[in-house]
Order: C-alpha cells, then structure tokens, then sequence
C-alpha cells in the first residue's frame, strides 16, 4: 500500500512537472519571444474553429461572456450608438469590454480580443467625451502637429473607456461635396489628406526609427490601434453617391486616392478597412488585385484588412442574396478580419464550410490569422488584457477640450469681412449696447457637432452630451454690459425695429452620416436662408456656418457683410467666439473649393474648369485686438 502511495504521489508530481514545463514552453506567451516566433507558435496550436472565430467581428449588442467562449470570438465593436447604457461613464465601458474580455481568455488558448469603436472626431460614441472638430475643418488648419495631439488625445479617452482599437482615420480624399461624407474628408486635395496622417503616431505612438516597414506599431496601453479607411477611393464616387461606383483611370485611383496609404503605411497603422464603393465597377470588398495584389504585396502592409460594416453583403447588387458567394469573394480578396456584426454563427458556418471544401485555401485563412494576432501580439494585448480605472479622468478632461478649442479656432476659415477691406466687420467688438443672436445653430450642440457623435446619425439638442454652444460662448465672451438678444427666427421688423448694434447668424445643415447625407443641392437647413435675408437686410451681420461642406451662399453673398465657415465645430464652441471677437485672428485656409452653384460639380482645384466662388486655399486674416 505504502508503495502504491508513492508511486501514485511519484507519478503527480512528475505530471505536475510536465503540465509546469508546457505552460513554461507556450512561446506565445513570452513578450520576450521574437514577434514572428510568438505567431507561429500560436498559429501552430489553432484548431480551424479559433482560426475563422479570431476573423469574426460582432456588435457588442449580440455578444456575451458565452458567445465569446464558444465562437472564439476575435473582436468586437460598437457600432454608432451602441453603447452599454445611455449616458454610460467610462467606468461602465470598461466593466463591459473586460466582462466581455474575460470570455475570450476563458478559451482554450487565451487568446483576448480587440474592441473596436469608431473616433472619428474624437471618442465620439461617449457621454461626455471630448468631441473635436471633423475631419473637414481640420484640413483647414494646415496643422498636422495639431492634429497629431488630437489622435493623442482621442487614443487616451478611448483608454479610459477600456478601448484599444478605433476605427479612425478617414483618409478619404473628397472630390465632391455632394456625398455625405464629405466631412470626413480632410481635403479634395490629396497632399493635405497625406499631411493628416500625423493623426496616426498620435493615436498609435511614433513609432521607431528601426521598425520594419509595414509591421503595425502600437506604443503601449496609453495608445490604440488605428484603422485608416476607406480602401480606396471612396470619396470619388460619381455625383458622390455614398459607396456608389468611382470611374477613374488606374493612374488617377494610385495618384490621387492612394497616396495617403502610403504615409499610413509608413506611420505604422495597424489596420486598414476596405470601403463600400466599387472601382470601374468592381466591388472594393472583392477586389483581390488591389487588396492583396497592391495592399499586401506591393507596399507591404503588414496589419489586418478589415470589412467594413455588413460590407460583405453588399458584394451582391442584391444585398446577402448569397452570402456564401460574399464570403468566399471577400476572404480571398484579402480581408482578414470581418465585420460582420450581427449573423455571425451564418459567417462561421459559410466560411468553415468553405475552407473544408477548399474553396479557400487554409493558407490564406493563415494569413489572415497570423495578420489579426500580429496586432493583438504588437499592441500588448496578451500581457495587458483587461483594462483598469487608471484613466478615466481622461474622458472630456480640461486639457482635451482646450486642445478642441484650439482646434475649432484655427479650422474657421472666414470667407467676406466688410464690403471692402477698408471697412472689416470681424472682429466684433465685445462691447455693444445689444446684439442678435439668431438661427437654427446658434444654441444647438448637437447640430453644432454633427453626425457621429452620441449616436450614429447625430441628434439635435443640448443634452446629448457636455459642450458648450456658440450662443453660450457669446454670452461668456462679451462685456458684462452689452445685452444680447437670442431669437432663432427674427421676422426683418423685428430686426429694424430694436436697433442694434450688429447681428450674429448661425445657420446650417442639420446633423448626418454617410447616405442620409448625400445631397444634390447642397443646400443649409429649412429657414436658414430666410433668417440670413431677415437679419442681414436690417441689421450689419456675421453669418457663422455649421457645415458638413461648402454649400449654396451665393445669392445671398451680397446682403452678408462678413462670413464665416465653421463647418462642424464639435464640443467646444468658445474656439467660434476666439476668433469672431479678436481674442485670437482668423487663420483657417478652404481645404475645399466653394463652388459658385451645384451645376459646377464635381470641380476641384486644378480642373479646367474651375471657376470657384471661393478657392481652394482661400481664407482672409486678422489680427487679434491688442489688450488694452
């Protein structure tokens, strides 16, 4: 009996020892192993199942701590508006993303996901983030470093909420205003569009002078993985029809459309997403010769290719008409990754069921693992998984929304000031004895930001997150004897009839993201133009426009004795107030031409042509009133 004891304790301990040595020996779990070892080793462990579940993308609002378990989940997302409950602070974030976490490391092997959300103009999805300029109005800055502190910024509030991974930037580069996401866009002009990149060391970190090209970069736990989209020539569609048909040559594709992969490349960007539009015909989410051809092989990218949202679908004229077809299509067109986001058990029993049959090969399902656990290995998501509190001061903090204020004052680009330069009407004075204030803009946050902020489409009103409107930036800013008058829409005797000092107009388009946006003409929002007509015929104004793009202005040029482009300010509209009372000159510059009438379009600088109302780079100074 004593033997068999000791033998049966013998032989635990020697099992003990072997289980030890083995967990010793899981390579993919030593930060201290080369990348490429860590990889394959991983790789090499992977049963078909956790290979297709690290390619799956769902929305949180399908996931759950079993579904991860099961599926092998590889990522999750938030769409726009999906959020764990209204109003959620960034501490429910973080509880969410790691409960969710915390399924995927209950698998077999471990292997964590990446929650992915779009910033786009900060960490827009949140309650009481920091929302920042778009994309449009950055472009009118000229100011890549300001930008890149924008992507820092936007990276540690992602952080607070315990997101590592942001679907941002857009490097569209619009060559028509009418689409609807125009705003997106930094600038028809692609060098500008190149010059924006900056954004990605400021949300990724700068990455280091020895790195190979292509391999994706992620400084830390106080930086994110970013996403440039959308591959490639999405702001090119005819008429700007949202992910409609772009008719260029391959020539023009690669030198005006392309160009800003390259940089994105250089920076080290960890993903890339494929957008919904079509080259000469072709959808982008089936194009093999540009995705792995061009993308993967020619310029060596070294990340995850990512489907847009449903974007496989979309392959058939009929969306899902057949969607094994999609998937097949897609996955050996080259994307790796797909958001699918809510038929995933559909997705992983069509692609299973495709590599089995060997419609796709596994080495291209390798691929695509290999490139999505690159990421995941770069950014440190296997040592730090879960997410803490550490950061969650970070959401909305005092110096991001002074860093959005700066932003907001240098992306105003004014457009008249006076009837002649010897008689400018900006800056204002603080001092007045009454001011109007009028328009459906001057006391809105939500239309002041735009779309993509709180919920997909936008929203109208004051509460849907923290900000401060133009009309309370007013108040704030001028002498605490001049009366200002707000009425959203003055009739013109009530305007002649109270004699005051001057007017401000704040009008615009009301909030939109992507189809619902496209517009053939280009027009502000129901009464905009009568409060312009109203206001400017009695009373000396400014007209402040809250706008996604340049829009029709033309015929009312003549009435408006100054004017401003503010495009969409977001969050924090003490940076309109900086620069129309002198505190701060006018310094922006048009990253888009301003047409005289949609009949002209598509029109951009350079074309033959061109005949702008205003031009391309055009934007007047002035000078900051001197303290006294």
């Amino acid at each position: 009996m004593a033997k068999a004891t000791i033998f049966l304790v013998g032989f635990l301990i020697l099992h003990c020892w072997v289980a030890m040595a083995e967990a010793e020996y899981l390579k993919y779990k030593d930060p201290k192993q080369p990348l490429n070892t860590r990889i394959k080793d991983l790789v090499g462990r992977m049963s078909l199942e956790e290979k297709v579940g690290q390619m799956v993308q769902i929305d949180r609002s399908v996931a759950s701590v079993d579904v991860m378990k099961k599926y092998y989940i590889g990522s999750l997302l938030s769409g726009g508006g999906s959020v764990p409950k209204p109003q959620a602070s960034a501490k429910d974030w973080v509880d969410m993303v790691n409960e969710f976490q915390k399924g995927a490391l209950s698998t077999r092997l471990g292997i964590p996901m990446i929650y992915g959300i779009d910033a786009v103009h900060g960490h827009n999805n949140v309650y009481k983030a920091t929302i920042f300029p778009h994309n449009i109005g950055l472009g009118a800055t000229r100011d890549p470093q300001l930008v890149k502190k924008i992507g820092e910024a936007t990276a540690l509030e992602a952080r607070a909420t315990g997101i590592p991974y942001v679907f941002a930037p857009c490097i569209a580069v619009c060559r028509d205003p009418r689409w609807g996401r125009c705003y997106e866009s930094y600038s028809e002009d692609h060098t500008i569009v190149q010059s924006m990149t900056e954004i990605i060391p400021g949300l990724q970190g700068d990455i280091p002078s020895n790195s190979p090209k292509g391999v994706p970069f992620v400084a830390g736990n106080k930086k994110v993985a970013a996403c440039a989209k959308h591959f490639v020539g999405d702001g090119g569609t005819t008429k700007g029809i949202n992910e409609n048909n772009t008719v260029v040559s391959r020539h023009e594709l690669l030198s005006i459309h392309m160009p800003a992969y390259y940089n994105s490349i250089i920076h080290g960007v960890s993903t890339i997403m494929v957008s919904y539009s079509s080259w000469n015909g072709e959808k982008m989410h089936a194009n093999r010769d540009l995705i792995t051809g061009f993308l993967k092989n020619t310029l060596r990218f070294r990340g995850f290719v990512t489907s847009d949202w449903q974007g496989i679908d979309l392959i058939t004229s009929t969306p899902h008409a057949n969607y094994t077809y999609s998937i097949q299509t897609a996955v050996n067109a080259g994307i790796d990754m797909i958001m699918i986001p809510y038929n995933y058990t559909e997705f992983i029993d069509g692609l299973t069921f495709l590599v089995k049959n060997n419609a796709i090969p596994m080495s291209r399902i390798d691929d695509a693992v290999k490139r999505i656990l690159r990421v995941k290995f770069v950014m440190g998501l296997f040592e730090n998984p879960l997410a803490d509190y550490s950061l969650v001061d970070q959401l909305g903090s005092q110096e991001h929304r002074e860093l959005a204020r700066e932003a907001v004052r240098k992306s105003l680009v004014l457009l008249k000031n006076g009837e002649n330069a010897d008689k400018p009407l900006l800056p204002l004075p603080k001092k007045a004895s009454k001011i109007l204030v009028a328009g459906s803009h001057a006391d809105n946050l939500g239309y002041q930001c735009g779309g993509w902020t709180i919920e997909w489409q936008g929203h109208s009103g004051n509460h849907i997150t923290s900000g401060t409107t133009i009309l309370s930036a007013i108040k704030n800013t001028v002498d605490k004897d001049t009366d200002i008058i707000y009425k959203e829409y003055p009739d013109p005797d009530y305007v002649k009839s109270n004699n005051f000092s001057y007017a401000i107009v704040v009008v615009g388009e009301k909030p939109y993201a992507e189809t619902s946006g496209d517009s053939l003409n280009l027009t502000i929002s129901s009464h905009g133009y009568d409060t312009i007509n109203n206001v400017c015929a009695g009373v000396k104004c400014v007209v402040v426009l809250i706008t996604g793009r340049p829009v029709v202005i033309q015929p009312y040029l003549d009435k408006i004795e100054g004017l401003v482009a503010a495009w969409l300010p977001g969050s924090e509209g003490h940076g309109v107030t900086d620069v129309l009372f002198g505190d701060y000159g006018f310094s922006g510059k048009l990253s888009r031409t301003w047409f005289k009438s949609v009949d002209q379009l598509p029109m951009n600088v350079g074309d033959s042509h061109y005949d702008p109302l205003f031009p391309f780079g055009f934007g007047l100074t002035t000078q900051p009133y001197k303290a006294t």
